[in-house]
């Protein structure tokens, strides 16, 4: 059986090969009436008509094709970021092409260095501003998400309020009388980590102490840099303070194997609101970061650079959601 054409679908529908054209390219109103591209739409589906990409963007000059750079599959905030950035693609008949970078935060290696042109766009999740000049060319735009805002590479940027995410988790332990805070960093060096590091810094006053301890974004990491900070000389910290939520399970991890309760011992929150958040026990106090909301504003970004149309937006807000693994400060 032969493919069925555009002109396949005009004489089935007893229609002009250009309305076809019109209706199928969505640029029908207004010159053609919408009973008749009902009944085009309907004769192409029962023909099983598929337009002929390839012809369609040598045609434009275009593939209509986004690639989506991420440091990892792994992680499910960056499977989120994918799923509003193709739900946004797809309203305006584009694709999303998923990459995570071979070395985390990069430099990514291009990954079409040799097919440039079966690109339209990036965008780059959580990556270090220097990572991707491979990418980052006069004729390729790029967008960058929860990234360094100052990286003149970009020609958009869509970020987090990351600070002020980190201002509702301080603010909640203050609150709750916590002054010997540990701060379970990422050892990831990216704009993001940096940016909550230099927040809880900011927001704790002269009668507080504060140690940070570095640990590898997974539970074994976090729960071995846990267990060596909770058992060093000193008064033990009455809460910690994750750049992560998998930071935050190896934390609860450490305190259990330790004897410790949470939150009547030790208080933790995380960042993020994966789904582990909810599976630990107890559920873990954190914040909420909607990653669909940033992979959708991510590609209308980039849309609106192709179109030329500055880009400008606000930080997409966060929500610090409490749960049971934090709670008072425990009394000397």
């Amino acid at each position: 059986m032969t493919r069925p054409t555009s002109r396949d679908v005009a004489t089935a529908a007893g229609v002009s090969q250009a309305t076809v054209s019109l209706v199928l390219g969505d640029k029908w109103r207004g010159r053609v009436s919408e009973r008749t591209a009902d009944h085009v739409r309907h004769t192409a589906t029962e023909l099983g008509y598929r337009p002929n990409l390839a012809a369609r963007n040598l045609r434009l000059g275009s593939t209509r094709t986004a690639l989506l750079v991420v440091p990892a599959l792994t992680n499910e905030f960056f499977a989120r970021v994918y799923t509003g950035a193709a739900r946004i693609a797809a309203r305006h008949g584009f694709g999303v092409v998923l990459y995570p970078s071979p070395d985390g935060t990069g430099p990514a290696r291009d990954p079409f260095a040799s097919a440039r042109a079966a690109l339209d766009g990036v965008i780059a999740s959580s990556m270090a501003a220097d990572t991707l000049h491979a990418l980052a060319t006069d004729t390729l735009p790029l967008v960058m998400l929860d990234s360094d805002p100052t990286a003149h590479t970009a020609a958009a940027h869509v970020n987090l309020a990351i600070a002020d995410g980190m201002r509702q988790v301080t603010e909640h332990l203050l609150t709750h009388g916590h002054r010997r805070i540990l701060h379970l960093a990422s050892a990831v060096d990216s704009w993001t980590f940096t940016v909550r590091a230099d927040a809880l810094t900011a927001l704790l006053g002269p009668h507080t102490e504060l140690r940070t301890v570095r640990a590898p974004l997974t539970v074994d990491g976090a729960r071995t840099a846990t267990e060596a900070a909770l058992t060093a000389p000193g008064a033990r910290p009455t809460a910690i303070v994750c750049d992560d939520d998998i930071l935050a399970a190896g934390a609860c991890k450490a305190a259990r194997r330790l004897g410790l309760r949470i939150p009547e011992d030790l208080s933790v929150t995380g960042f993020d609101d994966l789904a582990l958040a909810t599976a630990v026990e107890p559920e873990l106090t954190t914040v909420r970061l909607p990653a669909e909301h940033v992979g959708e504003q991510g590609m209308t970004a980039l849309l609106a650079v192709l179109e030329g149309t500055p880009w400008t937006a606000a930080d997409i807000p966060v929500e610090l959601v409490v749960r049971d693994s934090s709670g008072p400060a425990p009394t000397p």
